[in-house]
């Protein structure tokens, strides 16, 4: 006999009796009838069952831009940490215990806009060129605003808004002890009106 048909006899073959009496695997049986439940297939955050077309699904994580040209990119955003009378004066004369708080800030800012691609996955990793952190009072609200600039081949505005959050998230972090009430809440601390204020793209 050929190697092949060697090989058919083996897989037509019927599986022999247990051994020594031991049973086969109960789970193995099925009451006659009844399908088989699907068996499911995690795919990144997909369920799948198995043998469904959507297995073929491709999801585009980077955007391709290997195409665009390179340009002038410009973006601004900006954002505001509602305070208290308590907590604004702490700031504007540097009694916070945790220290100096709109120096810290603007480190906390800067340095989220250059991990803005390790915070939002789907952004590419840009070659910055500038960016400046700016701070402003409205009564007892604190204003941040973030302007970066590069030239590339995506937008910055993503750079600019992850700056703003994470300066206005240390300013609220550095105050969190004067700003709670006598039950650990913060009922009149909140951070709102996160935008873009200007997005430019050169020719």
């Amino acid at each position: 006999q050929s190697l092949l048909s060697m090989l058919v006899a083996l897989i037509a073959k019927k599986p022999s009796k247990p051994v020594n009496g031991s049973s086969t695997n109960s789970r193995s049986r099925r009451p006659c009838g009844k399908k088989k439940s699907p068996v499911k297939v995690s795919l990144g955050k997909l369920d799948l069952a198995e043998g469904e077309d959507d297995m073929d699904k491709e999801i585009e994580g980077i955007v391709e831009i290997g195409s665009k040209p390179i340009v002038e990119r410009r973006a601004t955003a900006t954002g505001v940490l509602n305070l208290s009378q308590a907590s604004a004066e702490a700031i504007q004369t540097k009694s916070v215990k945790k220290g100096d708080v709109l120096e810290a800030s603007t480190i906390a800012a800067i340095q989220a806009v250059k991990d803005t691609p390790r915070i939002v996955p789907h952004c590419h990793p840009i070659p910055l060129e500038g960016c400046t952190v700016n701070w402003s009072w409205e009564k007892h609200s604190l204003r941040c605003t973030v302007h970066v600039s590069a030239h590339y081949k995506t937008g910055i505005e993503m750079e600019a808004l992850t700056g703003v959050s994470a300066g206005l998230l240390c300013a609220l972090d550095m105050v969190k002890s004067i700003e709670k009430d006598d039950q650990g809440q913060y009922p009149g601390t909140s951070i709102s009106d996160i935008v873009v204020v200007e997005k430019f793209k050169g020719q």
